[in-house]
């Protein structure tokens, strides 16, 4: 039976060690630069951009049907060598408005002979809108007119002159000409990209190692401070970073006190019988709801009747455009307060029936009341177990998602629900929330291939986020835990 439980318990901790380092693994590899590679098909194709990752797969009786020459002889010397299957890269091509596609798959043997290499010239830019471009800098232009053409200058006045890197929705410049960089593609074409429009842009095969791991700590940087575009697949998640940490406080702070008072009477104050029996039933069911009911709860009570009356006693002149009868961040933490009352009403209780009776009766025997005793005698020994159930409460709360769907969690909001404007507290307002964003990210993008490592980041740092804010309750617990541990009655 040790060795039994023993294995259980290793197995557990390595399915939990492999989920967290492959998700942590995944996303601090999204923002490192990748080469960018020019590969020249058998039929003439040219194919620039990123390898993303590549697979092997065996070809369907289509794939090879319409094969002929050095192309088939290649593909069958694969077949033979891996086993029936054929291996593949899938390239990011960008350049969505003239091609029409984000990314493309590319057999090896549809690959020339000497087809693959890395153009020195092959620029990535990241834009505000369409997504990434690649090309190579053709001329540098002022007001429509070529003042450089040559790769190299045309790139060194673009460094001097761009500016949309400090804010991507800046002009390029405050006053004076509109500068653009005109880009050759890997099809021959050539479009002119004004600067104000690109958030950064380099030479991925230009990029030495103090180059890229600059580059990535700017991505990084951009992820951690600035608002999402691209319909969140690229750019940052402050708002969401934001609305997590501000929506998780504020539920710690509402369900605590609630959950704190309701075992302190079921414990102390209540006496043993069928009502309190029942009580002690519903608030165990109410654990196994699921996390979609209170939130329809949330809409129909807090949003449409709390809300709706508020709207009806002190804004009415605003209706019918409600005000705080539809979801906000207030309603948002106001459900997932219920959602986690009876994880801190059970803790609470177990921490309070953990304290000795004899402490109870020494203090009642030096003539204490009854609420001098929990005071004083009870709660101080009884905090670190209500940490716990805090604790557990926060981890729940900050991971629910459906709930959120409902009740103010949305897909972009730029407003914030804290801020300088008076009252700065804005309890009305919808937030962005990093389970929603992920959600958005992987079920709802146009772009599933570009989110995908974004779906990555954002988990890593939903994540970090509560490890985070548990670890700061498990530290004060600590220092509860030593404050009271040597103390005697």
């Amino acid at each position: 039976m040790v060795w039994l439980t023993a294995t259980g318990l290793v197995v557990g901790l390595l399915m939990v060690a492999a989920l967290v380092g492959f998700v942590f693994w995944q996303g601090m590899v999204t923002f490192w630069p990748r080469p960018v590679v020019r590969l020249e098909l058998r039929d003439g194709t040219v194919v620039v951009g990123e390898v993303t990752r590549g697979n092997r797969y065996r070809p369907g009786p289509e794939v090879l049907a319409g094969l002929d020459g050095a192309a088939r002889a290649a593909a069958d010397g694969q077949l033979a060598q891996q086993d029936g299957r054929l291996q593949r890269r899938l390239v990011r091509t960008g350049n969505f408005e003239l091609t029409g596609e984000h990314f493309r798959w590319v057999d090896d043997f549809a690959v020339g002979q000497q087809g693959e290499s890395r153009p020195e010239w092959a620029l990535v830019f990241e834009r505000v809108a369409w997504g990434r471009f690649y090309g190579e800098p053709v001329a540098f232009l002022a007001d429509g007119e070529v003042v450089a053409g040559t790769a190299a200058e045309a790139w060194r006045l673009f460094g001097e002159h761009h500016r949309g890197a400090a804010d991507p929705h800046a002009d390029a410049a405050e006053s004076g000409p509109d500068y653009a960089l005109r880009v050759a593609t890997a099809g021959g074409a050539e479009k002119d990209l004004p600067l104000g429009t690109i958030v950064r842009a380099y030479a991925a095969n230009q990029l030495d190692w103090g180059g890229q791991l600059g580059l990535y700590l700017a991505r990084w940087g951009e992820f951690l401070s600035a608002e999402p575009r691209e319909a969140n697949s690229e750019g940052g998640v402050f708002p969401a970073i934001f609305g997590t940490v501000v929506m998780t406080l504020g539920m710690t702070i509402l369900v605590v006190p609630f959950g704190v008072m309701s075992a302190l009477y079921l414990r102390e104050y209540a006496k043993a019988g069928v009502l309190t029996s029942l009580v002690r039933i519903a608030i165990n069911n109410l654990a196994g709801v699921p996390s979609i009911v209170f939130g329809v709860f949330g809409l129909g009570f807090f949003c449409y009747i709390v809300g709706g009356g508020i709207d009806q006693a002190f804004f009415g002149d605003r209706l019918p455009t409600p005000t705080f009868g539809t979801g906000g961040v207030m309603w948002a933490s106001l459900t997932l307060a219920l959602l986690t009352l009876p994880v801190v009403i059970v803790a609470t209780e177990e921490a309070l029936a953990a304290v000795p009776t004899s402490m109870r009766e020494g203090s009642f025997a030096c003539g204490a009341t009854k609420w001098q005793t929990i005071r004083r005698v009870v709660m101080p020994r009884a905090l670190p177990g209500v940490m716990t159930g805090a604790i557990l409460a926060m981890a729940r709360g900050a991971g629910e998602v459906a709930p959120l769907m409902l009740v103010g969690a949305v897909k972009l909001a730029p407003d914030l629900p804290l801020d300088g404007t008076w009252p700065f507290f804005h309890p009305e307002r919808s937030f962005m929330h990093l389970g929603f964003h992920i959600y958005d990210l992987g079920f709802q993008s146009q772009n599933s291939e570009a989110a995908k490592p974004m779906v990555f980041t954002t988990t890593m740092l939903l994540i970090a986020i509560v490890l985070f804010l548990n670890a700061a309750a498990i530290w004060f617990r600590s220092r509860l835990a030593r404050k009271f541990s040597g103390s005697k009655f």
